[in-house]
């Protein structure tokens, strides 16, 4: 496997202006050798373009690609030795479950008994041993999808694993079993496997590190719980989370910050040489919005406005002040009939100023 390298790296697929319409702006980062990286952002923030680019399907406008410290960007696909996995499978159709499998192995001319373990090996992970003598073009959609990933797992060569979306086509509950055995391949490969999805379950489910993409910019790199609990853009609250991050507009204050009227207790907010003009909003999970029916200092009263069962938990819309809150508790927590407050656990309150965080608290 390879570390990857993007050096400066944008691209624009228009360029008759003056100023190229980037689909990806300018940004330089390392793909570490070994690490499963997710590509998450809503349809067309750029994830497959930059996959692309890694691949060499598409030429960047500016910047260089490294494998290795070796400079790759004028290299053809052929050329960069990696395995690329779409979104919708692609076959051999008059070939075998086996002969697809083996197809990348003989184009390498491995010996016959490599190429059997390998197969078999790969077989065995995606729960097609029993197949591999039927004919390709009889197999349902997700099952030649599973040929499609097989093909880019079964090379023990490859610099890269570049995934576009594999699943789209896979049943439901497959999919899980799916992520788990990607999980299980890569602790015992060791690969360098870049997947791009717009799912957050995918992504934070798989991944070692995901990559966070809003409308061509990367705008948070971070461990899946790094991005759950402390969001760098008000973007990665809004995407990931079920429910989303709760965000009221606010200003600064003696003490903490104001939202519509409502205080909300922030040490040090107006410490923060926060540039004026700056549109400023207090972020909390519904995972940290605690119900109470004791006043506190830092609680603030609340009405029950909505509340929905969601498996072992239960989301419950409250009223305070002006907002609308949610707060994600256990479906046996009780909730307080003649009077509520709510607190924000501490450490879990986060500030934003042109949704960029700039304080936690």
């Amino acid at each position: 496997m390879a570390r990857i390298d993007l050096d400066q790296l944008a691209h624009s697929y228009d360029r008759s202006g003056t100023r190229p319409a980037y689909a990806v702006y300018p940004f330089t980062h390392a793909w570490e050798d070994g690490e499963t990286y997710a590509l998450l952002g809503p349809s067309g923030c750029g994830k497959t373009t930059l996959l692309n680019i890694m691949s060499g399907i598409v030429h960047p406008s500016e910047g260089r690609v490294r494998f290795d410290g070796v400079d790759v960007t004028e290299l053809p696909t052929a050329r960069r030795n990696i395995a690329q996995v779409f979104q919708f499978p692609v076959i051999y159709r008059t070939m075998s479950v086996f002969e697809n499998l083996a197809f990348p192995l003989r184009c390498r001319q491995l010996p016959q008994r490599e190429i059997e373990q390998r197969v078999g090996e790969v077989a065995e992970l995606l729960n097609l041993s029993g197949q591999l003598q039927r004919s390709a073009l009889r197999l349902s959609s997700d099952a030649k999808q599973l040929i499609s990933l097989g093909r880019g797992l079964v090379r023990n060569d490859v610099a890269a694993i570049l995934l576009d979306e594999p699943l789209t086509v896979i049943d439901p509950q497959l999919k899980f079993e799916l992520r788990r055995k990607l999980k299980e391949v890569n602790r015992r490969y060791r690969l360098t496997l870049i997947y791009v999805t717009h799912d957050q379950t995918e992504a934070m489910t798989l991944a070692n590190k995901v990559v966070v993409m809003n409308q061509g910019r990367i705008v948070q790199i971070g461990t899946p719980q790094e991005l759950f609990e402390r969001p760098e853009d008000a973007f990665v609250g809004y995407f990931i989370g079920s429910p989303a991050m709760n965000m009221l507009e606010c200003r600064l204050a003696e003490g903490g910050v104001d939202a519509s009227g409502l205080h909300i207790a922030f040490p040090g907010a107006d410490k923060r040489g926060i540039k004026v003009g700056a549109k400023l909003a207090f972020g909390v999970r519904p995972e940290y919005v605690a119900i109470t029916d004791a006043p506190a200092a830092d609680a603030i009263p609340a009405v029950l406005v909505d509340l929905k069962s969601v498996g072992a938990f239960r989301i419950a819309t409250l009223g305070i002040g002006a907002h609308r809150v949610k707060a994600k508790m256990r479906a046996d927590q009780p909730i307080p009939v003649d009077r509520m407050f709510v607190r924000f656990t501490d450490g879990r309150r986060l500030l934003y100023a042109d949704d960029r965080l700039v304080a936690v608290a």
